[in-house]
């Protein structure tokens, strides 16, 4: 019997990079980017995005800094409700990329969905990270259910009491000692989160590696995304629907 191999998907890889503010995510990626030949589409993080930026997910995103009253985290006092919208923003995200990704272009997205996990699972569950824990990854799938995750998920990651400090010198600001205490409790919770899926999960941890390493390291791993990827459906259409990149019907797992 000839088994015929399964075609890989034409799209580009997906890829995000989380970790708390203060970590580096934003130089070493910028690092690891400008020596690649072909440039990868990247989509700032919440925090990066400009005043004004048309379109429904800035429209969002304002009504959550309204909300939260200028908080850092964008923290409002309606956790579930605060969860629901910004992953409402990662799936808008998510849309004004398709076109990128189909055309085979690799998109790095400055915080996805595991951002959101782990920051409203804390605000949910401040003292209990067992139950932190467990809000967070069921975020995490709930989100799966109406978005594909990122192919890979690079986490970077510090002493937290460091990026806390590199934190506040960059951005000329005092972190009070609840918000310090937040960004502890989110450091710890992004390394156990990223544990509970090794396979997506790439980390580089700065108490161990350097700048060039580390920044070699995610390189490196943006360019071996691009290889054996699959079709990708949307979880919402069911096993028979097309690739909502390619357009095949059959398809390979991604």
């Amino acid at each position: 019997m000839t088994i015929t191999p399964v075609r890989p998907c034409t799209r580009g890889p997906l890829i995000s990079v989380e970790g708390i503010t203060g970590v580096g995510k934003t130089y070493l990626t910028n690092r690891a980017v400008e020596v690649l030949d072909d440039k990868p589409l990247k989509l700032e993080g919440f925090s990066q995005r400009e005043s004004g930026r048309p379109g429904l997910g800035e429209a969002l995103l304002c009504s959550l800094r309204e909300a939260s009253a200028g908080h850092p985290f964008l923290h409002g006092g309606t956790p579930i409700a605060e969860a629901l919208i910004l992953l409402a923003i990662k799936r808008y995200d998510l849309d004004t990329v398709i076109a990128e990704l189909s055309s085979g272009r690799a998109v790095i997205e400055g915080r996805s969905v595991d951002t959101t996990a782990v920051c409203q699972a804390l605000l949910l569950h401040p003292d209990a990270p067992d139950a932190a824990l467990e809000t967070a990854t069921a975020l995490r799938e709930f989100a799966s259910s109406y978005r594909p995750l990122p192919d890979l998920t690079i986490l970077v990651t510090d002493d937290a009491v460091e990026a806390v400090e590199r934190a506040q010198r960059r951005d000329r600001r005092v972190f009070t000692t609840e918000q310090a205490t937040f960004m502890r409790e989110a450091c710890a919770l992004y390394e156990r989160l990223a544990a509970t899926d090794p396979a997506r999960y790439r980390v580089v941890d700065r108490r161990n590696v350097g700048e060039h390493e580390a920044a070699e390291l995610i390189q490196a791993w943006i360019s071996a995304a691009r290889t054996g990827l699959g079709c990708v459906r949307e979880p919402w259409q069911g096993p028979k629907a097309r690739c909502m990149y390619c357009g095949r019907a059959e398809s390979a797992p991604a």
